[in-house]
């Protein structure tokens, strides 16, 4: 499961302002140095009269151009390990590509004047040297805070060998991943090899696994026994998946992996996690963000007349609240309080327990069975959205009462909950709802979060509204 590091999503913020902030100047500056500076010969007519309005607009789309390509080139990835000479190749790369791409549409596209292609090849230098110089200094700026020992991850290292002990110390030495080393666990193989990690840091055996995590002090486990059997190191991934916790291995180095895994390397180590999700991206949790806000302020506000019909007949036509409020599990298993209009009649799970609605449900009102048959009852959920607790497309949110019974009984369970829960989903549109098979709903989950992209979203959402069955 991955967790979420606010230094991690700060510092790419940063990088990304950073880089757009020296590309744009870069840019300016060239033109300063082409029109400006008195260094190049100009014609009487060459200069044109709306000059830094016409290249700031250039300066723009080179920005975002390059951008663009630095996203391609994982630029924007944290956190970031190595020195810093390791990038610069894929910077000026990026760099030069945006360059000939604007040197291209500057032939393509005819503006009035035609921009200098002059100018653009005098850019090239100065935003490298602009991007080098302001990364250089976010390196070190990343470097202090490692080292100020801000938001440290707390780090298990299972195994006591040579592999454990060069991890634990390419952790450290790295101030970059901001790893806390909280010990070591004996493994069940760790009599083939002699104990290689300080003994003050061994806190016991594999069999207390459970124990440290439930202390809830962990938030990264990684196994360094390249011994363990698949079985064992299966039950691991599965206790860390149900806790929450970013589970990552070191690969017996005498194999090659590949795939779509999550690598890390550190130093010459490779870190694999279980499963890398499209979500784990920064860029892509920024889209989706930004899409869940849009999304939902254009809902609130174009269908609040529908909101108050709605509210004055659920208030007329039977007892309670007219919004039902519910605590859920939401991103990597927090709870919240979902909203929705009240569908049932007051205390309708009074004496049942918590159970799911069924179809011709008694506890239902005659409202509340339209609300639910045409999706009308999780319109409130905008306000969840808004608030940054769901999505507007996503897993189903559920009951905490219900989840601690899947996640022991279904495997990968709780994978559904690496991204936030939807008002709508996938399993959602194709009818797995309500009292149906949450085995295949969770088939359904996993293959939206294993294929997230922003068009397999609106495409979930124009499905919603012809969404009918088991609406219940």
């Amino acid at each position: 499961m991955k967790t979420k590091d606010t230094c991690d999503t700060l510092t790419s913020l940063l990088a990304v302002i950073s880089d757009a902030a020296a590309i744009f100047a870069g840019f300016i500056v060239a033109t300063w140095i082409r029109f400006g500076s008195g260094l190049i010969p100009l014609y009487h007519d060459s200069v044109p009269k709306n000059l830094y309005e016409l290249y700031s607009t250039s300066a723009a789309v080179a920005t975002i151009m390059s951008l663009l390509l630095f996203r391609s080139l994982r630029l924007f990835v944290r956190p970031q390990t190595g020195m810093f000479s390791d990038k610069i190749p894929r910077i000026l790369r990026a760099i030069i590509q945006g360059m000939l791409i604007s040197i291209i549409l500057a032939y393509a596209v005819r503006t009035n004047p035609p921009l200098s292609r002059l100018t653009i090849v005098i850019a090239m230098p100065c935003i490298a040297s602009l991007v080098l110089l302001e990364r250089f200094l976010l390196f070190k700026l990343e470097i202090y805070l490692a080292k100020t020992k801000v938001s440290l991850r707390k780090v298990l290292i299972l195994g006591t060998g040579f592999v454990a002990a060069r991890i634990g110390h390419a952790l450290l030495k790295e101030p970059r991943l901001r790893s806390e080393i909280k010990g070591y666990l004996h493994t069940d193989t760790s009599n083939i090899e002699p104990v290689s990690v300080p003994c003050e840091l061994i806190l016991g055996d594999l069999d207390q696994l459970s124990h440290f995590i439930d202390e809830g002090e962990t938030e990264q486990i990684i196994l360094a026994d390249t011994n363990m059997g698949r079985e064992k190191t299966l039950d691991i991934l599965i206790l860390c998946e149900k806790a929450c916790i970013d589970f990552k291995i070191v690969p017996d180095l005498l194999y090659v992996l590949t795939g779509t895994l999550d690598v890390l390397t550190v130093e010459d180590i490779p870190l694999l996690g279980i499963t890398r999700w499209p979500l784990d991206s920064f860029w892509n949790r920024v889209l989706k963000r930004t899409a869940d806000i849009i999304g939902a302020l254009f809902g609130l506000v174009i269908l609040s007349p529908l909101f108050v019909i709605l509210a004055l007949v659920i208030k007329k036509t039977s007892k309670g609240d007219v919004f039902f409020r519910q605590e859920r599990c939401g991103e990597d298993g927090r709870r919240f309080i979902m909203y929705k209009f009240r569908t049932m009649k007051h205390d309708a799970e009074k004496t049942s327990g918590p159970v799911w609605a069924t179809e011709n449900d008694p506890r239902t009102t005659k409202i509340g069975a339209f609300l639910r048959r045409n999706n009308l009852d999780e319109l409130p959920q905008l306000w969840n959205v808004l608030r940054g607790d769901m999505s507007l497309v996503g897993p189903r949110p559920e009951r905490p009462y219900f989840v601690e019974q899947f996640k022991e009984d279904i495997d990968r369970y709780m994978w559904r909950h690496v991204s936030k829960p939807g008002m709508t989903g996938w399993a959602q549109v194709n009818g797995l709802r309500g009292d149906t098979d949450i085995k295949e709903r969770i088939k359904y989950d996993l293959y939206y979060l294993e294929n997230w992209s922003l068009m397999f979203d609106f495409k979930i959402l124009a499905k919603t509204f012809f969404a009918r069955k088991n609406a219940y």
